[in-house]
């Protein structure tokens, strides 16, 4: 999980440095492949702090099945008239609140859990 995160950050290091234009033709693609990124990241962060069995397979797998959804349903939407993109973007980030949320949670109750032992001792 935290090769995961290293690599996140390493690639937004390197996306901030390198100046590279993206052609506004493909921005809402962009915008739907880091929205499905953070998606799959924000899920593993979420398997990892609620110990529920985070697997590199299973994240790979996620991340790649998320980035390709939304590309094909952000090139439907193109192909048709309709703005798709927006529905992926929606879910994804439903998703992410949805995770956090849930991490939040987890990590507020150990604290808690934590303190609460502490304490009795």
């Amino acid at each position: 999980m935290i090769w995961a995160l290293l690599g996140v950050l390493i690639g937004i290091i390197v996306g901030f440095t390198i100046d590279i234009p993206i052609p506004i033709e493909y921005t809402r693609y962009t915008a739907v492949v880091s929205i499905g990124i953070l998606d799959a990241l924000f899920g593993a962060i979420r398997a990892e702090v609620t110990k529920d069995h985070y697997n590199a397979v299973i994240f790979i797998s996620g991340l790649f099945f998320n980035v390709i959804l939304a590309i094909a349903i952000t090139y439907l939407g193109d192909k048709l008239g309709l703005d798709l993109y927006l529905a992926a973007t929606v879910v994804f980030t439903f998703r992410i609140f949805s995770n956090v949320g849930i991490a939040r949670r987890s990590i507020l109750q150990n604290f808690l859990k934590k303190r609460k032992q502490k304490k009795a001792f």
